[in-house]
């Protein structure tokens, strides 16, 4: 057992909930990484006896900040067809709520297929430096990154006018890749602000996940993962950005997108 199989760790607390804990490795500016949250929710369907297939889509709106300690997670399945299950889901700690949002299980079936996107064009991840040294968020701390392009940003003089960020990363320990996992990494990128303005009061208002591997596709990864991500729009304190997660062999394993706010004084 990983650091991170504690932290995605739920039980029964009642008809369609679920309790969870907040973990100390996945700490965040405030409260947990939301990506843990997310793994922890998908967790949590997964252990539903009622959900079928596998997970194909996950959206979260983060309506407040989740504290460190105990929480709850509510999900009900809305509708269950043939191929497909929708899930509502709400998270509350204290008797406030925390999170909306929904997810949606699918039975993979054959059909017609095509990949449109390309995967960077990139060398091997062993071609690239582990970022090293002390992070000041503990949740970083959970996997190696290797940066092709759009390192870490410190300060407003590192920042510059392109929010990309390309790496290779894996989880530490080691820990094959799932379901749970790879809603994490959807989130492992951090607000493009970062890039352009340097540290600025930034975070995650609505995170979409699509998951495309099935799961013997998912369980044939290698450790690594590439993922790239730019920012598109930057205005009236919103910002979104779009990211795709790529396997070492070659197969888009995931995309996401979502939308942050942030703090930053108009340019005059």
């Amino acid at each position: 057992m990983t650091a991170f199989d504690d932290a995605i760790a739920v039980s029964p607390a009642g008809p369609d909930t679920f309790s969870a804990r907040t973990h100390p490795a996945f700490g965040n500016f405030v409260g947990p990484f939301g990506g843990i949250t997310a793994a922890t929710i998908v967790h949590a369907i997964q252990a539903d006896e009622r959900s079928i297939g596998r997970p194909a889509a996950l959206t979260l709106n983060f309506t407040g900040p989740l504290a460190d300690g105990d929480y709850e997670i509510d999900v009900q399945p809305a509708r269950t067809n043939n191929s497909n299950q929708h899930w509502t889901i709400s998270v509350d700690q204290a008797g406030e709520n925390r999170m909306t949002g929904t997810a949606l299980f699918v039975r993979d079936r054959p059909s017609w297929a095509s990949l449109e996107a390309q995967m960077p064009q990139v060398k091997g991840p062993h071609e690239y430096p582990v970022v090293s040294g002390h992070f000041p968020l503990r949740w970083i701390e959970n996997y190696e990154m290797r940066f092709v392009e759009g390192p870490f940003v410190a300060s407003a003089e590192e920042a510059g006018p392109d929010s990309t960020t390309t790496k290779w990363f894996r989880q530490l320990p080691a820990r094959g890749w799932d379901y749970p996992g790879l809603a994490a990494a959807a989130d492992v990128f951090g607000p493009r602000i970062f890039q352009r303005l340097g540290p600025v009061p930034a975070g995650t208002v609505t995170l979409t996940a699509y998951f495309h591997a099935d799961a013997q596709a998912l369980a044939a990864q290698g450790e690594f993962l590439l993922g790239t991500v730019r920012g598109l729009q930057f205005a009236d304190g919103l910002a979104d950005q779009h990211a795709q997660l790529w396997g070492e062999d070659g197969s888009l394993v995931a995309t996401t997108t979502q939308l942050c706010y942030y703090k930053a004084a108009p340019q005059e």
